[in-house]
């Protein structure tokens, strides 16, 4: 679940010790295997609150709990955006056609500790720009993976995503940005999608970081709906949205929600 840009909740970046690590990967495999069961229930007739209660039964038959109901009034158990809605969007009775692209954002609270990963699925067939939007939008979140490692900093994972992104047409979300994860489901540093390379918090190993990329196919201006959670893109294009939870770690991060 991003975060809105410039908030700080905490003064210091936490580092997990080896132990913390391990539980958090529990958490981590919750939410991907989760995720993973997702793709036999998206499609085109089904509604988003359909697959939010799938969703909800899943985490807690694996033994964890939704990071998101309830969080600052939250009310369900995951995010379900659907075309041009970028994040947090609330799961409803709308029913799903085919062409759609929907995006899940799922966090896990698991024995004290927090797993958080997103993903958008194609509804049925996409083709052209769509599928390219998709596409892109991963890419980048990987691009950015690459560069959390021990030694690097905060924007240097900001900068390789916005590279990647701007370089194949779209644009980058400003308003929301990834964050740090732990003990909390946000923490510091805030992890945004864009920025110049070689500033920020430098990067140590046992930093955990949530890293996610939004990305519009029109203009990166955003606004929220009157529900107070939903934020959709200014000019009505559409928008992807890919997260995993990662570890600092020296040469390569390891990813703690890996879908494979």
């Amino acid at each position: 679940m991003g975060i809105d840009a410039h908030r700080t909740e905490f003064n210091v970046i936490f580092i997990k010790s080896p132990q913390e690590i391990e539980i958090m990967a529990q958490a981590g495999h919750i939410v991907a295997e989760v995720m993973k069961s997702l793709k036999d229930i998206i499609r085109a007739g089904a509604t988003t609150k359909e697959i939010e209660q799938f969703a909800d039964e899943r985490i807690r038959a694996l033994g964890g709990k939704s990071a998101f109901k309830g969080y600052r009034g939250y009310p369900a158990s995951i995010c379900t955006s659907v075309n041009e809605e970028v994040v947090h969007g609330i799961p409803s009775s709308r029913r799903l056609k085919e062409g759609d692209i929907l995006g899940i954002d799922l966090g896990v609270y698991y024995d004290g500790f927090y797993g958080d990963a997103a993903y958008t699925f194609p509804v049925g067939t996409i083709e052209g720009e769509t599928e390219k939007l998709l596409r892109v939008t991963e890419e980048a979140l990987y691009c950015g993976i690459e560069n959390a490692v021990e030694g690097s900093r905060v924007y240097d994972i900001s900068h390789a995503i916005q590279k990647h992104v701007e370089q194949n047409g779209f644009s980058v979300v400003r308003t929301f940005v990834g964050h740090g994860i732990g003990r909390e489901l946000h923490e510091e540093p805030q992890v945004p999608n864009y920025g110049a390379p070689g500033h920020g918090p430098r990067l140590r190993q046992g930093m955990t970081l949530a890293i996610e990329p939004m990305v519009n196919a029109g203009t990166f201006d955003v606004r929220v709906l009157e529900d107070g959670w939903t934020a959709v893109t200014q000019d009505g294009s559409r928008s992807a949205h890919f997260e995993h939870t990662v570890v600092v770690m020296p040469g390569k991060a390891r990813i703690l929600t890996n879908l494979n």
